[in-house]
């Protein structure tokens, strides 16, 4: 195999997984401001926006409209292309791969390689169905809105779902992709074609683990096996493949140093994809270009369970540090005597039975009801208010909604988000273990 044969591989697999990343990873809030966010967005946003332009042009708009309903099948459908595509790649790769390492591996890796091939189909088929708990019917709404408490930040009490007609519990969102809304909701994954939310998150993460632990298993079965017979060739041609200063090159540069190492790289690459042909090198350098993918993914879910939030929420967050920096965010504290507030209280004042406590206390009788805002069982209860501003001067005139819980001159301007308390923040372990529940 040559090096244009080479050249061909590396290019090949290093653009299937740099679109691979750049088409699913490239709308994650973390990228939204980076290279990466970027060139998702040309090439799906505006590179689409001009040929639809031309389009309409050219054909009246027939081309395109034919590719937006395709496309919107794909973005906008529930559909299992990308799961076939996912598990595909990993049955084709498996297939090609083991027959032909297997009798050069010594006994243990031949028992751990069947305990690892099946977790990736494992995980894929319990995150892509048990999310049953995730989904939020009217049978277990109640018990819904039980689970967390609206934060007055990123959620409020008494907002009702336009197309589930019931009141969005928090850290709830509408999915129009399944349809429905998702308790603790992630975000809509199409790698498994289903909606990530409080019932099958854990198995998601395991999904991402497994499968970064069997890509980088593969990288090393690939590497344990052809790199000795590649040593031995590359020993026995050294002489052919001798690095040739040219003239006027100082020979001690750093620059010559570098080219020298990356020459011989190539060369020991060149010879081990020859041994190793596509079956074993092939599929290796596959999951050695590809092992990065799911780790990223995994170390951002990771930071997410640190930071007690989830995809849907790190978007929400990244919203307020734009306005924040934008200097027209304000906070306000709560009110001590809303805090752990007697809802029964609340509930009959909302009825119209006043008694002289609630009498006393008005503030109560503009709270939620137990309905709108029942008790939870969560530790912690928001002590802050987030409100943007159109103007940047202090607000004004409150709605009564915040009016019931914080006072119009508690509130002062902030920059960033530090000094705004988190309510779904436990600490790294508690986070870790309630996103397993």
């Amino acid at each position: 195999m040559g090096m244009t044969t080479l050249e061909i591989v590396i290019f090949v697999v290093g653009s299937i997984s740099f679109w691979t990343f750049v088409a699913f990873f490239g709308r994650l809030p973390a990228f939204k401001n980076t290279i990466i966010g970027r060139i998702q967005r040309l090439v799906f946003v505006h590179l689409p926006s001009f040929l639809h332009k031309l389009d309409v042009r050219l054909t009246n708009g027939r081309i395109s409209n034919g590719g937006s309903r395709f496309g919107h099948y794909l973005m906008h459908e529930k559909h299992p292309l990308v799961v076939i595509f996912f598990l595909g790649l990993v049955t084709g790769s498996v297939a090609l791969f083991v027959p032909v390492v297997w009798h050069h591996l010594p006994l243990k890796h031949k028992l751990l390689i069947p305990v690892l091939v099946p977790t990736p189909y494992i995980f894929t088929f319990l995150s892509a169905t048990r999310n049953s708990e995730s989904y939020i019917t009217p049978e277990n709404h109640a018990a819904q809105m039980r689970l967390y408490p609206y934060d007055r930040v990123l959620y409020y009490p008494g907002n009702t779902c336009s197309t589930c007609e019931f009141l969005k519990p928090a850290r709830s969102k509408h999915c129009s992709i399944c349809k429905t809304c998702v308790a603790r909701m992630d975000h809509h994954c199409i790698w498994v074609n289903n909606c990530l939310g409080k019932g099958n998150y854990r198995w998601f993460l395991l999904l991402l683990f497994f499968t970064t632990v069997a890509l980088a298993y593969g990288a090393y079965l690939a590497y344990m096996v052809i790199s000795p017979l590649a040593s031995l060739q590359y020993l026995r041609n050294e002489k052919w493949y001798r690095y040739r200063i040219k003239p006027g090159v100082d020979p001690n540069s750093w620059g010559t140093y570098l080219s020298m190492k990356l020459y011989y790289f190539m060369t020991f690459l060149s010879i081990y994809l020859e041994i190793g042909g596509l079956r074993a090198s092939g599929v290796g350098l596959l999951a050695l270009l590809t092992w990065p993918l799911p780790l990223g993914l995994l170390a951002y879910h990771i930071y997410l369970i640190w930071a007690g939030m989830t995809t849907n929420e790190s978007s929400k967050w990244a919203d307020w540090r734009d306005d924040m920096a934008e200097g027209v965010v304000y906070l306000g504290h709560r009110m001590e005597d809303t805090m752990g507030v007697n809802r029964q209280q609340a509930a009959s004042s909302h009825h119209g039975n006043s008694s002289p406590s609630s009498k006393s206390n008005p503030t109560a009788v503009e709270l939620p009801s137990e309905e709108e805002e029942p008790t939870t069982t969560w530790p912690l209860e928001s002590r802050h208010i987030l409100i943007r501003t159109t103007n940047g001067l202090p607000p004004r005139n409150l709605p009564s909604r915040i009016r019931s819980v914080a006072k119009e001159d508690s509130f002062e301007k902030v920059w960033n988000l530090g000094a705004v308390e988190n309510t779904f923040d436990l600490g790294f372990w508690d986070n870790l273990v309630e996103s397993f529940k």
